[in-house]
């Protein structure tokens, strides 16, 4: 039997490694809000078979996950706060792994993304004092985001190591990794842009202080657990949750300093959300980060087959993150192989709180066991 060549080119369904994570194929499930741990944060039951079914996709990031109260952006999240929670994730990380799985937990900070009747009347942070011009869900309905307190440089620390606590109970757990969320316009992404983080301290003004709490966040965590078991989230451009980025030359500023800062550590990937992948900032963003890049296109536009395919394909990417698709197709990596028909998503399922919509999508052959 003779290998396969080395200069073979790779596809989206053969194997490949993202640091310390060995993956069967390069389709990723991306991390999706789905809000179905109850007010305790905890997985339960529901979420577990969530994940287990999805289990063939060469790696899970699971939703957004809080690594303190306060930081809670949704009702219905699930935290890494608790025993009880950190038990729940362990559930969850058997189930994927007794299927051959991989699963990373996605650790993200609301930062202003919040409201008190969400995180139990705590207090709301971001980088300034400057709300979001909206409304957020909460048990009482839609209310409008409140004022934050801008972070003291004493509570950046306490939120970095919030971030570092939770990263090492994910470990703990039997997760395979984490993913530090710095996109969306959550708190380390409120950090970056300049219409959100108005400091004047070493947090803020220039590209590089914009940046240095995040480069802060990520090596300590990768200090703690490995940076072969760490991802990075990006959304540069996205312009979400008034978290603006308009301007290119500052945004190449910002983000290439923030790579640059952290090429050295060897993290295990970059997640990028961008509406143009193959385009010019995506490619140097990806040159100047120097290692594996899973392509994430966001939610303008579902992320097709023939999308993914052309990512690899023009090497615009090593991996793809699916999230639409994933919801609605457990086993989407046999569908997109075998090119068979999709199950098409229910998008007023995407945030209730049952198993419908959730955990109910037929697979190809029958559920799998």
């Amino acid at each position: 039997m003779t290998s396969a060549s080395p200069s073979a080119k790779p596809s989206l369904f053969t194997p490949d490694s993202l640091g310390d994570i060995k993956l069967a194929n390069r389709v990723v499930m991306a991390p999706l809000t789905r809000m179905r741990s109850g007010s305790s944060g905890i997985p339960g039951d529901l979420m577990v078979e969530h994940y287990r079914q999805r289990a063939s996709f060469g790696l899970i990031v699971t939703e957004g996950v809080y690594p303190s109260r306060e930081s809670q952006a949704f009702v219905g999240q699930p935290g890494m706060v608790t025993d009880e929670q950190a038990v729940g994730w362990r559930r969850v990380a058997e189930a994927v792994h007794a299927q051959g799985g991989r699963i990373v937990m996605q650790v993200v900070h609301a930062g202003r993304v919040t409201h008190p009747d969400v995180n139990g009347g705590r207090r709301i942070l971001a980088p300034s004092a400057i709300a979001i011009n909206g409304e957020g869900h909460t048990e009482k309905g839609k209310r409008p985001y409140p004022v934050p307190q801008a972070l003291t440089a004493r509570e950046a620390r306490a939120a970095l190591e919030d971030f570092v606590t939770a990263s090492r109970r994910a470990i703990e757990a039997g997760l395979d990794g984490v993913e530090v969320h710095a996109a969306n316009g959550y708190l380390l992404h409120e950090f970056l842009s300049a219409a959100s983080n108005r400091r004047t301290d070493r947090y803020g003004g220039t590209p590089a202080n914009r940046a240095r709490f995040v480069v802060e966040v990520v090596t300590a965590v990768a200090q703690a657990i490995g940076a072969g078991r760490v991802g990075l989230r990006i959304s540069p451009e996205r312009n979400i949750k008034d978290v603006l980025e308009t301007d290119r030359g500052d945004v190449l500023a910002t983000y290439g300093h923030l790579l640059d800062q952290l090429r050295p550590l060897g993290l295990a990937y970059l997640s990028l959300l961008h509406k143009e992948l193959g385009g010019d900032l995506a490619q140097e963003l990806r040159r100047r980060f120097g290692g594996k890049l899973m392509a994430n296109s966001g939610s303008v536009s579902i992320t097709t087959r023939e999308a993914a395919v052309e990512l690899i394909e023009a090497a615009h990417a090593d991996v793809v993150a699916v999230g639409r698709a994933a919801i609605a197709n457990p086993d989407l990596v046999e569908r997109w192989q075998g090119e068979h028909l999709e199950n098409a998503p229910r998008p007023a399922l995407f945030y209730t709180s049952g198993t419908e919509g959730y955990t109910d999508y037929p697979f190809l052959q029958g559920e799998q066991k």
